[in-house]
């Protein structure tokens, strides 16, 4: 069999496949955030434990000899590690919203747009240069007993290998670092955040991506492992998302919309980034919004329903949510694509004694619908459509989501990461697999064109409440 290892912000996730992509079985952990006033940071050892548990408990469901595995996980963050993989500090997450005031700094005297020019990534509180910097003033002894500043996957491929040092990908250094004409490291990026002094904890890039044996640790002893593209890229491998034009929409955590692309544009807004693949031209253009299910999640915890009855509640709410509005930006650093606004906040318009938790729970939906349309045009979408996440387990949502995009999507079911991961692997190790069967969709939804009519003319109003929203959150 093969196995992809997704390590995910709150679940980690092990499948199995056969040689024809036929997914045998998954086996899942749940894994904490500790949530501290703008903190948020992971415990090491209780992900690297739900990894090896995942592993074991799989391999005993499918007891057949493991030919390959592939490891993907979650981008940004930060995860200081000594010379043996093993933590400094708690991990810092990517939903992390200390260094917002730095954020906002290199917004105000220009930094954040030398950045974006240089790399083609925009800067936002939970990625790896705001964070450096934000230790560097503020634990600075953290980062001078550091072996190195690395991925979540990066840490979890150094254990589960005992390799003696630290690698990452070309994907995982895309952000802030890499210059994607070069896949290397850009230390006039590490000079304008003040961070050329760390230098070193910057993991050296693999391309290609890292291969190595497993110890034992879940994954028998010998099994061929590679440090795969983190979670946005092996998903949309794992979708067939590789020719240009063509995107993928992931409705999860965090709403990423990626796009295929061998262009290389550094002007416009900056906004998103450019995400390298292991092949050299070929880039995904992402727009990772920090909006996503966890907004949903908050909404049907505050009108007291659970995820079973979302179908219900959508179909209890007629499109337009009888004039409730939400604009779902939830997320504690604000947001970061198709715009960087690090002090935008959710909106709830239009609620009166008369509206309903239906009314709330479908304006939400609508509301991400909005936005992913929104990123989707920011990435320069012009060709198929690919969905997966766990949002897309809800076929009324699903439907909705296509009359919002006014387009047909192809769904993508089971674990969209781990068989991208797996993919990468065999890409890496000349293992041929069909990647054709590996990525058919399950089924297409295709949009109802009158309701697709209805919300062209809300998309309109989203970006005009969308603009007042965001003048409000510079100005106050």
């Amino acid at each position: 069999m093969f196995v992809g290892i997704d390590v995910g912000t709150s679940v980690v996730k092990a499948a199995a496949f056969d040689r024809g992509g036929r997914q045998l079985a998954v086996e899942a952990r749940p894994v904490g955030l500790d949530l501290r006033g703008g903190a948020v940071e992971q415990d090491m050892a209780e992900v690297y434990g739900a990894v090896v548990a995942v592993l074991g408990a799989l391999s005993a469901r499918v007891p057949e000899p493991v030919e390959l595995a592939g490891l993907t996980g979650q981008g940004d963050g930060l995860w200081l590690v000594d010379s043996a993989g093993r933590p400094v500090r708690p991990a810092i997450s990517w939903l992390d919203g200390r260094a917002r005031p730095l954020v906002d700094g290199w917004l105000a005297d220009g930094t954040f747009e030398a950045v974006f020019r240089r790399t083609g990534g925009a800067l936002f509180p939970g990625c790896p240069g705001p964070l450096l910097a934000w230790l560097d003033r503020h634990e600075p002894g953290a980062l001078d007993r550091a072996a190195a500043a690395v991925a979540c996957k990066d840490m979890v491929f150094q254990r589960l290998t005992g390799a003696a040092s630290a690698v990452t990908d070309v994907s995982d250094a895309s952000m802030p670092f890499l210059d994607p004409r070069t896949r290397s490291y850009d230390d006039g990026v590490l000079e304008l955040l003040g961070l050329a002094g760390r230098r070193r904890l910057l993991a050296p890039v693999a391309d290609p991506a890292a291969a190595g044996r497993a110890r034992g640790d879940g994954l028998p002893a010998g099994t061929r492992l590679t440090n795969g593209p983190y979670d946005l890229p092996a998903c949309a491998l794992g979708a067939g998302v590789t020719a240009p034009g063509d995107g993928l929409l992931i409705v999860g955590t965090c709403l990423a919309a990626l796009v295929a692309t061998t262009s290389l544009d550094l002007g416009g807004e900056p906004a998103g980034m450019y995400v390298s693949t292991d092949r050299p031209g070929h880039r995904l253009r992402a727009m990772p919004a920090m909006v996503g299910t966890a907004a949903l999640d908050w909404v049907l915890r505050t009108t007291g329903a659970g995820h079973a009855e979302l179908d219900g509640l959508l179909a209890s709410s007629p499109p337009g949510a009888r004039g409730v509005r939400v604009l779902p930006y939830f997320a504690p650093s604000g947001e970061r694509a198709p715009f960087v606004e690090p002090g935008l906040r959710a909106e709830l318009l239009g609620v009166s004694l008369e509206s309903t938790p239906a009314d709330l729970v479908r304006a939400t939906c609508e509301g991400i619908g909005h936005a992913a349309r929104h990123c989707l045009a920011a990435a320069g979408l012009t060709g198929a459509l690919a969905v997966c996440g766990g949002g897309t387990r809800s076929p009324a949502w699903t439907r909705l989501l296509a009359d919002v995009l006014g387009r047909p999507l192809r769904v993508v079911e089971g674990e969209a990461g781990a068989r991208g991961a797996v993919l990468a692997a065999a890409g890496r190790h000349g293992v041929p697999l069909d990647t054709a069967a590996w990525t058919e969709p399950a089924h297409t939804v295709t949009p109802d064109p009158s309701r697709a009519a209805y919300y062209d003319d809300r998309h309109e109003e989203h970006l005009r409440l969308l603009t007042t929203a965001r003048n409000r959150a510079r100005h106050g």
